[in-house]
């Protein structure tokens, strides 16, 4: 027998929804994040590899590029992306994943807007290891040894990552996704000395951040011909997932369509 849900859904999306390919990474250059991918960004070969991913992404054709940079770095990321566009063999001094990925789609697939939406705001996610007297200190070791079990499984299945393509597959993996998700905010709700919330503090800051972050993207202008595609840190790509799953205005494209 169906369930009520399976028997009707209700229509979630405009007829006119803006399909986006919503891609997380590593970061390929310096970055103040806790957790970094050793990765060589001025390495040929890895240069080489990203341009191959860059060729497969580009043949979602979007018309708008939006990257993880904040909005007091719009006229210098504008500049750099048209010297891009103009001479693609430019170099630069500390390249990341903006120049070296998204400058690239862009130009396979003749882009002419990129916008940066990213939103600075501090938290401590590392508040399980700093807050005395907590109530429960068993969940986070928990959750560790079983994430630690998933990526035991993983390489026995399909083995170490060895190039940038299995980097990016992995990284985009939904349950991976999740676990990022998990792992820098909701795991937080279990860290709280008795009568407080003090993890649940820290994680709202990190939603609130994220819910800014797609609050700028909601201030791009777009048309229903429009087709954007995002690169961001893979947290934020988790978080904009779940957004734009529950947004009528967006309709989200499966990465695994293009990322081959």
């Amino acid at each position: 027998m169906q369930s009520f849900a399976q028997e009707f859904r209700f229509q979630t999306k405009f007829d006119d929804a803006i399909p986006v390919l919503n891609l997380g990474t590593f970061h390929m250059g310096y970055t103040p994040d806790a957790n970094k991918v050793e990765f060589d960004e001025y390495d040929k070969e890895n240069v080489a590899q990203i341009h191959e991913i860059a060729k497969a992404l580009a043949a979602f054709k979007p018309t708008v590029i939006v990257v993880e940079t904040t909005a007091n770095y719009q006229p210098t990321l504008e500049k750099l992306y048209k010297a891009y566009l103009q001479n693609p063999a430019m170099t630069f001094e500390k390249p990341n994943e903006v120049e070296l990925l998204a400058y690239e789609i862009g130009r396979l697939s003749g882009a002419e807007r990129i916008y940066g939406i990213n939103y600075k705001e501090e938290y401590n996610y590392g508040l399980y290891w700093s807050l005395p007297n907590k109530v429960d200190s068993t969940i986070f070791p928990k959750y560790e040894k079983l994430f630690k079990k998933n990526e035991a499984i993983y390489v026995e299945k399909f083995g170490e990552p060895k190039t940038v393509l299995d980097l990016l597959v992995q990284t985009n993996h939904p349950d991976y996704l999740d676990f990022l998700i998990n792992v820098n905010a909701d795991m937080l709700t279990y860290v709280s000395s008795k009568g407080k919330a003090e993890g649940a503090d820290e994680a709202a800051k990190f939603y609130h951040r994220n819910l800014v972050m797609f609050s700028n993207l909601n201030q791009i202008q777009l048309t229903k011909d429009d087709r954007v595609f995002i690169l961001m840190g893979a947290t934020h790509t988790a978080y904009f997932n779940e957004f734009m799953k529950r947004s009528p205005k967006y309709k989200v494209v499966d990465v695994f369509d293009y990322l081959k």
